[in-house]
């Protein structure tokens, strides 16, 4: 939470100024879609001094001692501030660099960005990592699954109605609207079919369009490969297997202490 101290002022100018930190470091893993979305903005802003570090402390349920809702991404600067969420991340980024924002240059347009990024944050990325759970066959409740993936279904018509023609989400600019896009129709291609559920993208006009021209660009290309191979290293046990390692390293570590 980012606090500033005020001592009851009468005029705005009495306000002491939040003394601005430094980042350093953004807690992130190659395959979370919400952390893939801060990552591509970071690559698109030209921002080359962001540490990337995965919090091993995620997979014991002890990311929350850093910050309290406990998932990534969250952004640490020098002076201690920790910043979480992808959107207030998203949107921090911008306002500490105006110069190179990517909300938009008009209300309408901004507008627009917020309206696609929401679409792709709340109705794709949040009903798919539910559902999550359901991919294993032998312990899938076809009665959630149907659920999180009808409102997938709702949230690619109302995509397919509001995305742009061109080869950005909105506008003729790359804009945070791409940035959550491309990891959330990564997971629409990539696990959904995993659910036994048709890719939704299939289904759609505007939209698979799109998706066809924005992995062409740079920085999408970028995150793709990034989230392609934390994918690949999920399912072939490389992820578990550095983990286990971390841990131990640790473990050996203490009793040698």
């Amino acid at each position: 939470m980012l606090t500033q101290a005020v001592r009851n002022p009468s005029t705005l100018d009495e306000f002491e100024p939040h003394q601005q930190g430094k980042i350093v470091k953004l807690y992130t893993g190659d395959l979370s879609p919400y952390s893939a979305k801060v990552r591509m903005q970071i690559y698109a802003m030209g921002i080359t001094d962001i540490k990337f570090e995965l919090p091993f402390s995620l997979f014991t349920g002890k990311l929350s001692e850093l910050s309290p809702i406990g998932r990534i991404p969250v952004m640490e600067e020098d002076d201690g501030t920790i910043i979480p969420e992808s959107e207030v991340i998203s949107e921090y980024l911008d306002d500490l660099f105006p110069e190179n924002a990517m909300r938009g240059n008009t209300p309408k347009i901004r507008a627009n960005v917020r309206l696609v990024s929401r679409i792709a944050d709340i109705y794709l990325m949040n009903n798919i990592f539910m559902a999550l759970p359901q991919v294993p066959r032998d312990t899938r409740v076809d009665e959630i699954r149907d659920l999180l993936m009808k409102q997938v279904t709702r949230g690619m018509g109302a995509l397919e109605r509001h995305i742009g023609d061109g080869d950005f989400a909105v506008g003729n600019t790359l804009t945070i609207a791409d940035c959550t896009l491309v990891p959330a129709l990564f997971l629409c291609e990539q696990t959904v079919p995993r659910l036994d559920v048709d890719n939704p993208i299939l289904a759609t006009e505007k939209v698979a369009a799109y998706w066809t021209k924005i992995q062409s660009n740079e920085f999408a290309a970028k995150i793709l490969a990034e989230m392609h191979k934390g994918m690949q290293q999920r399912l072939d046990g490389t992820e578990k297997r550095l983990i286990e390692e971390h841990f131990a390293k640790i473990k050996l570590a203490k009793e040698n202490g």
